[in-house]
């Protein structure tokens, strides 16, 4: 039987962890056989996690940490994990009944795959903020197919590939799924997304924390793209050739023209014209987060 491990690191969101726990051991068809819990806040999500530590046959484990990044928690937790199959969500997200059942089955089917996740579902699409944020925060298709990457809120990777990756980069505030995403097609194995395999999250709330997210997301983009400039990237390295230019002008041309290719992804047309604005401020935070990252890593060069 394939063993199943999932990591979950926390920071000071005790009441959505309980929702995410409750997801994994009460509202779901199948349990996993163990549950890592790395906390870098206070000690209200330790007791959190105490009140699920009885629950029978499976392992919850807390250990403590110094809250410092997201990479750096995972790599805490990650050699705790003993599945077959290791996998990640956030304390801010619910798994969907079936999670544990299909991502087994996705990694049964695919065993080519390094990795496997899914679908990410906003539980906050009430508002026009939360409808923005599910359409464009994290990649989603409606069919099956391989992938270069997927978010750390819904993944899972076989333990072999996990073993021969080694830790996170922890000098990446941001971006260190799609850092070890990229990593894992390096050593030859493929990543595959599946529809059914559904988190639930929660999205930022406010058009502030939504657009400083997506400025956030834009400055990690530029420095994983520093790190692997043979990786796909949306803007050149260079202005060598006229493909180079042509992507230039791509780069320069898309905050007018994409929030308008996203908005067809948000139901009702009278929303989708109201989503627009905040749609080109996203991709203006997104872009501008790259280049002020771009202009920090020039001022510490000279």
């Amino acid at each position: 039987m394939v063993s199943y491990s999932v990591l979950i690191c926390t920071y000071n969101r005790h009441n959505l962890l309980n929702k995410a726990l409750a997801a994994l051991l009460h509202d779901t068809q199948e349990r996993p056989d163990q549950i890592i819990i790395v906390n870098g806040g206070d000690e209200r999500a330790d007791q959190i996690v105490q009140a699920f530590a009885d629950t029978p046959g499976v392992e919850v484990k807390l250990i403590k940490t110094v809250n410092k990044n997201l990479a750096a928690s995972r790599n805490v937790g990650l050699p705790h994990c003993i599945g077959d199959i290791v996998a990640m969500t956030d304390d801010d997200a619910q798994v969907f009944p079936d999670w544990v059942t299909q991502m087994k089955r996705a990694h049964a089917e695919h065993p080519e795959a390094g990795a496997v996740g899914g679908a990410v579902l906003g539980t906050n699409t009430d508002s026009l903020v939360g409808k923005v944020a599910d359409a464009i925060t994290f990649p989603a298709w409606f069919q099956p197919r391989y992938v270069r990457t997927l978010p750390g809120v819904n993944i899972s990777y076989k333990r072999a590939v996990v073993e021969r990756l080694g830790p996170q980069d922890e000098a990446l505030f941001r971006g260190e799924d799609v850092d070890y995403n990229w990593r894992v097609q390096q050593l030859g194995y493929r990543i595959w997304y599946d529809p059914l395999v559904r988190v639930y999250h929660h999205h930022r709330p406010t058009v502030k924390g939504f657009l400083n997210q997506h400025y956030m997301y834009g400055r990690a983009y530029y420095l994983v793209r520093r790190k692997w400039p043979e990786m796909y990237s949306i803007y050149p390295y260079g202005l060598r050739r006229p493909k180079d230019l042509l992507k230039g002008l791509n780069f320069l041309a898309s905050p007018f023209y994409q929030p308008f290719l996203s908005s067809r992804r948000i139901p009702g047309r009278a929303t989708r014209v109201q989503a627009l604005p905040l749609l080109f401020l996203a991709n203006l935070a997104w872009e501008g987060g790259m280049l002020v990252q771009a202009g920090k890593e020039a001022s510490t060069a000279v």
